[in-house]
């Protein structure tokens, strides 16, 4: 199998487009978390099994990119009152989940290596290091959608898969779309190193890889979800264990507040927006009738909550810390 090799211009030209797409390069805060080593790792449990959050780091996007389809003003005027705008910038937070349940250890994405963010992401390995978790302790990794900060980092800098022990588990629809032959040939400009990104970091892991359908179960008790829209193929992931349960959102709602308070507004690099929305309202209905906890990938780290309904929309509620 052979993997495309974008030249030092074809990475220049997905910088220029990646205000589009929400891929920007990022701006640091003013304001900071506390000085010396932080921890980049949260556990917490679901019944029986043990949760651990493990950060990828964070990247900045133009607010231009949120909101796409409603009044520019409204939606700067929301992100302001609540926080999350600096420098017409949103923070994108990357929280990847490992669930140790059973025998099993599985990783839900692998983030973007250093392929992008130069040091602000690409953080998961040495963040998993320093959480007591070696590469080949996963069993299997599931790969949500083909963006790039979910799924990049499945090769290292020298093209080797990152983790080579492990079953990689990812949706067939998703897969098929990015891997179709031609398909760069097929999207607009702003896409094509995208599609050409997906097809280097799907490539390597085919003898491991495994194509699931909405309802496949990962390991007993890790079941995926159809959630269309964000990508044409994205998917979620439901976690119960001894009667306790986890919605694993992905990129379904990629904004803790503002998806919530206005689930039908859209991203830029939502794909699919009216099949975004429908997505959210779902799973977002979901877990606030049946009082299941969500993790937001892009959420505020640790990124883990409860959902309440208010009227036709929603409100995060940021999880309890506990100290045992």
């Amino acid at each position: 199998m052979t993997l495309l090799r974008p030249t030092r211009r074809d990475i220049l030209k997905m910088s220029a487009a990646a205000p589009l797409l929400g891929m920007a390069a990022p701006v640091l805060a003013d304001i900071g978390g506390p000085a010396g080593a932080q921890s980049g790792h949260f556990r917490f449990t679901l019944g029986e099994a043990r949760l651990t959050v493990v950060s990828d780091g964070y990247f900045t996007a133009p607010v231009s990119g949120v909101g796409v389809n409603a009044d520019p003003a409204e939606v700067r005027a929301f992100m302001e009152a609540h926080f999350l705008l600096e420098n017409d910038r949103v923070m994108n937070h990357t929280n990847h989940l490992i669930i140790e349940l059973g025998d099993a250890k599985v990783l839900v994405d692998v983030g973007s290596g250093k392929r992008i963010y130069e040091d602000t992401a690409g953080n998961l390995l040495a963040n998993m290091e320093a959480a007591g978790f070696a590469q080949e302790d996963i069993t299997h990794v599931v790969l949500t959608h083909a963006h790039p900060d979910h799924v990049w980092g499945t090769r290292d800098d020298f093209d080797d898969v990152v983790f080579p022990d492990a079953q990689y588990v990812t949706g067939r629809f998703e897969h098929d779309w990015w891997m179709k032959p031609g398909r760069v040939d097929e999207v607009p400009e702003a896409m094509q190193q995208l599609v050409v990104g997906a097809v280097n970091s799907l490539t390597p892991i085919q003898p491991q890889l495994t194509m699931a359908e909405d309802g496949h179960e990962v390991v007993p008790g890790i079941t995926m979800m159809a959630t269309h829209g964000h990508t044409l193929g994205h998917m979620s992931l439901h976690i119960e264990s001894a009667g306790e349960q986890l919605l694993v959102l992905a990129d379904s709602s990629r904004r803790a507040y503002l998806n919530f308070a206005h689930p039908e507004w859209v991203g830029s690099v939502d794909m699919d927006p009216e099949e975004t929305v429908t997505s959210r309202r779902r799973t977002l209905d979901m877990a606030a009738t049946d009082r299941i906890a969500v993790l937001g990938y892009h959420f505020p780290f640790p990124g883990v909550g409860h959902v309440v309904t208010e009227g036709s929309a929603y409100r995060f509620i940021p999880a309890l810390w506990r100290w045992e």
